[in-house]
């Protein structure tokens, strides 16, 4: 099995970019006496080895070898954040750089175009630039406005479609992995009181450079959301609970390390549980605010496991569904 945190990311996009590709293949095609032309997208999904996917009408996504000179081509676009014209011997491919809703430009759509219509090319660059528009629609209801990160309202169709896949695959026998998913939850220490003693303008700032932090140190591939005010969560995927851990102890370190303007040294607390296909979002997110609760209460700067908490005795395996309270 994929990751399926990865994939569950994936597939919204993919959906998205397939849908683009068919509505500007059936309209560059609308004139039935011209032999088919074709749309397809190129990733560039590693800038240092200049790997490329490419996805098509069909969702395959793969690593198909690319001409040299069109990848080149599909490069430069991506850079210059401009529209190219690669000629071949036989075809006029009019290359788009396509926006993410992040704002990166990592994406191109291939266009078999005609270069001298230019009426088609109009209208081709206003369903892309209506798709953009759409996808930055998209992300501002799916994302936070001040960090950018995800949102409270988009973490709860996430958490459901991954126990959904999650439980989908526990009785296929290929989709068997050693990987072990969590979900954790991450807390300012004191935040109050630096909204107290430098501002709401500063404490801002400080949740802005604390989702930066949390980019740096995890992977693309996880997503983190923020709840509101000074909480955070995001979902990893690994092989065990030490490994978890000791990513998680690392992350807390780097917080710890940082020197935020104005003011100074900023701590983290953290609570976590382990993720099972039977599980319901709110006992998720309930067992790893009860670890959290004890971080807090505990010294905080601290990172617990509720799993390890109830194993050494020092909780109380709750199996109740309760009110979550996030501080």
């Amino acid at each position: 099995m994929s990751k399926l945190v990865t994939l569950t990311k994936e597939r919204d996009d993919l959906s998205l970019q397939v849908a683009l590709i068919k509505t500007l293949t059936d309209f560059i095609n609308s004139d039935h006496d011209e032999a088919k032309k074709s749309v397809v997208i190129y990733h560039l999904k590693d800038f240092k080895k200049q790997t490329v996917t490419i996805l098509t009408a069909e969702n395959n996504n793969n690593n198909t070898v690319v001409d040299p000179e069109l990848k080149r081509a599909v490069i430069k676009c991506i850079q210059t954040d401009s529209r190219k014209t690669y000629q071949s011997e036989t075809h006029t491919i009019k290359l788009h750089p396509l926006r993410s809703a992040m704002g990166h430009i990592d994406t191109v759509i291939a266009i078999d175009n005609d270069h001298s219509d230019e009426h088609l090319d109009v209208s081709i660059c206003m369903i892309l630039e209506i798709y953009q528009n759409f996808v930055l629609l998209n992300n501002e209801n799916e994302c936070d406005t001040l960090t950018g990160l995800l949102n409270r309202k988009t973490f709860d169709y996430k958490i459901n479609k991954i126990l959904a896949q999650m439980h989908s695959n526990t009785n296929r026998k290929e989709d068997k992995t050693d990987q072990v998913f969590f979900l954790a939850i991450f807390d300012i220490d004191h935040f109050k009181r630096i909204n107290d003693e430098f501002g709401h303008l500063i404490g801002d700032e400080v949740l802005l450079m604390f989702s930066q932090l949390m980019r740096q140190s995890f992977r693309e591939e996880d997503p983190l959301f923020r709840f509101g005010g000074e909480e955070f969560v995001g979902f990893f995927e690994c092989s065990s609970t030490p490994n978890i851990q000791n990513i998680f102890e690392r992350f807390k370190q780097k917080v710890a390390n940082f020197e935020f303007p104005q003011v100074g040294k900023v701590t983290v607390s953290a609570g976590y549980t382990e993720i099972s296909p039977f599980d319901t979002s709110s006992q998720i997110i309930d067992r790893a605010d009860t670890a959290l609760y004890y971080a807090k209460n505990h010294g905080r700067n601290r990172v617990d496991s509720y799993e390890l908490l109830v194993a050494d005795g020092r909780l109380q395996d709750n199996k109740k569904e309760g009110e979550i309270e996030l501080f």
